[in-house]
């Protein structure tokens, strides 16, 4: 199956690296035009400029996701250059640390829902307009596994990916007579920098190896996983482009894992 998405105008937050590069890459690849946005510009750039390499068309423009007035300055930076945006990937989040609730405080617990979840909620409400106008769009928001089956750590993050969920269902129904298409993609364990790093720092404190550290985590917090081994950015990225695409016509309001088998439930 050939996915083609020439003269899509896409964006995809958190994209500098990790699954949000992937994400950009594949998009590209499939010809769509794409916007990535970071907040750091030297990683931005170099992303950038390592795509282009390969003759992708890719746009940077560097943007805190977590502050409205850089998410209105983006969107108008985009629709001001290409009229509309086809496509959005809200990915823009992540965890550091695997802390328990008695080590989070207030601040920390805001944080992770400005990250995680009220930066989807923002720039979703300012790129709708310019879908509906057009009536075709497809949101595809970055979940985690652990929105669905929690782990007894993390807990500010688990909620936070939990909200993504209904957030997505909810505006699947409210959008698809507009030709919006929303839909969650969740993935489990996958090998980012983000996660290589604090598999690093770990294994140090416990005097172990990276693998080691990996395959304890892995039978500790992951013992549904049947492939025994990490995911890989690219494996999101695929499934992230097939529902961008015309192929995906008929999918809206679902919560699609990449998860190795981790999560117990159909």
């Amino acid at each position: 199956m050939q996915i083609n998405l020439k003269e899509k105008i896409a964006l995809v937050t958190g994209s500098s690296k990790g699954i949000g590069k992937a994400i950009a890459y594949s998009l590209a690849k499939a010809e769509a035009k794409v916007i990535i946005t970071a907040r750091g510009k030297e990683e931005l750039e170099n992303t950038a400029k390592e795509f282009r390499e390969e003759g992708l068309k890719i746009y940077p423009l560097v943007a805190d996701i977590t502050k409205k007035s850089d998410i209105k300055k983006l969107v108008l930076q985009i629709t001001d250059q290409f009229s509309a945006i086809d496509i959005l990937v809200n990915n823009v989040g992540g965890v550091h640390d695997f802390v328990r609730l008695e080590d989070i405080n207030d601040e920390e617990w805001q944080t992770m829902f400005e990250s995680n979840f009220f930066s989807n909620v923002k720039v979703t409400r300012e790129v709708l307009p310019y879908m509906q106008k057009k009536k075709w769009g497809r949101i595809i928001n970055i979940s985690s596994e652990s929105a669905v089956q929690p782990d007894a750590v993390i807990p500010h993050y688990n909620a936070a990916k939990a909200a993504i969920n209904s957030f997505t269902k909810t505006l699947s129904k409210a959008y698809a007579k507009d030709g919006i298409l929303i839909n969650a993609v969740s993935p489990a364990f996958i090998m980012t920098p983000q996660i290589k790093s604090i598999i690093e720092e770990k294994s140090k404190k416990q005097n172990v190896s990276p693998k080691e550290f990996m395959d304890a985590f892995i039978k500790q917090f992951r013992p549904g996983t049947q492939s025994t081994r990490p995911g890989k950015p690219e494996e999101v990225a695929a499934l992230v482009t097939f529902l961008a695409s015309d192929h995906a016509s008929f999918i809206t309001g679902a919560n699609m894992r990449v998860d190795g088998g981790s999560v117990s439930t159909i």
